[in-house]
């Protein structure tokens, strides 16, 4: 990693470099009103070597919320939290997008505007849990409801209303969250879609709503440049399936191709050691879907470790690799690529909650080698 033609460290079009930072969820915005503050700007500033910063999931209206003291983007104070966010990447000349999210039927009533019940494309529970307070305890979802035929394209327009608010807070651009057994994919996958009207049954209804969605996003962007999207093609997550996923999600990866998007940024695994052997086959057939359609890259994601992620793209495999987990303790993290580390290791127990600690605490590579 230390030679400076290294093909993970070089850029890729306007990006500084391809080691991208992954959205985590962390769970400190303000409370109550999901604001974003001063210790999240810090927390990003400190990562703005990334070649693309992808923020944390953030959901698009109170009923998108699914976690305890996750940031939204649906009020004005939560777009003057952003502001503070992407002006601090900016002054150290990095790119941040803002992941879209609605979750779906993964969330608690607790956590929803008069103590609704969570929406989704059907209205089997998730077997999935949340954290509905600042204990971070884990809790059953609250059973969801079907969303009307006609609710849909309200939550269309909270996309739209959401990219709106991005702009305004200095975002470079969205992804939109597809992935993970949230709202889009439970459309999207035909284990959890049971529906029966234009958005459920047949692999066109089922992509119905999610590539509305997309391509009401590009158009309010205004620019596909400015837009990305991420799906889990092979996660089962607790009873999130579908039966084809390569058909499934090549044909959604072309529609997003022909909205002609930025990016399509796939979780390929969530532990390499245990690569399914279906990857192999299925991710390759997606990317070839999104570029020939028009798309323009493919970000891989999962458990990359900085040596698999420089073969990756070398190889051809992808674009950019999105890392997670080692921007937590390494904010860093290219500087330590370049240098074959030192990488320090991250606590899980600080993942969601809490303060500094497990968060802004990591002093960067010259700093820690001068103490």
């Amino acid at each position: 990693m230390t030679s400076p033609d290294s093909v993970l460290l070089s850029p890729i079009d306007s990006y500084a470099n391809r080691v991208w930072m992954a959205p985590l969820t962390r769970s400190r915005s303000s409370m109550p009103g999901n604001v974003p503050n001063e210790l999240m700007a810090t927390y990003y500033e400190q990562r703005a070597s990334s070649g693309l910063i992808i923020a944390e999931a953030t959901p698009i209206s109170p009923m998108a919320h699914g976690y305890y003291a996750t940031p939204g983007i649906h009020s004005d104070e939560q777009v003057a939290g952003w502001k503070l966010v992407t002006d601090r990447v900016h002054s150290k000349g990095g790119k941040i997008f803002l992941q879209l999210w609605h979750v779906g039927r993964v969330s608690h009533s607790v956590l929803l505007p008069d103590n609704q019940q969570p929406v989704s494309s059907t209205d089997v529970i998730s077997q999935s849990k949340t954290y509905i307070d600042h204990s971070m305890e884990r809790h059953d979802n609250t059973p969801p409801r079907a969303l009307e035929t006609d609710e849909i394209p309200g939550i269309v327009q909270e996309f739209v209303d959401a990219t709106h608010r991005a702009k305004a807070a200095g975002f470079d651009g969205v992804e939109i969250h597809g992935a993970n057994s949230y709202l889009l994919d439970q459309f999207t996958r035909d284990g959890v879609n049971n529906r029966t009207d234009q958005y459920g049954g047949s692999l066109e209804n089922r992509l119905r709503f999610p590539l509305m969605v997309a391509k009401a996003v590009v158009e309010t962007w205004g620019d596909p440049s400015g837009v990305g999207y991420r799906i889990s093609p092979l996660s089962e997550h607790k009873d999130v399936r579908d039966s084809d996923p390569e058909a499934t999600f090549s044909a959604l990866a072309r529609g997003l191709g022909e909205l002609k998007l930025e990016y399509l940024h796939a979780v390929e695994t969530w532990d390499r050691s245990e690569l399914d052997p279906r990857v192999e086959q299925v991710i390759p057939a997606i990317v070839k879907s999104f570029k020939d359609a028009g798309g323009k890259h493919y970000i891989g994601n999962g458990d990359y470790s900085p040596e698999q992620a420089e073969s990756a793209i070398d190889s051809g495999w992808c674009d950019a690799v999105a890392f997670g987990r080692p921007w937590i303790p390494n904010p860093d993290l290219p500087a330590r690529i370049a240098n074959d580390g030192p990488y320090r290791t991250p606590t899980p127990e600080t993942f969601y909650g809490g303060g500094p600690e497990g968060y802004t605490e990591f002093a960067p590579l010259e700093e820690a080698s001068t103490n």
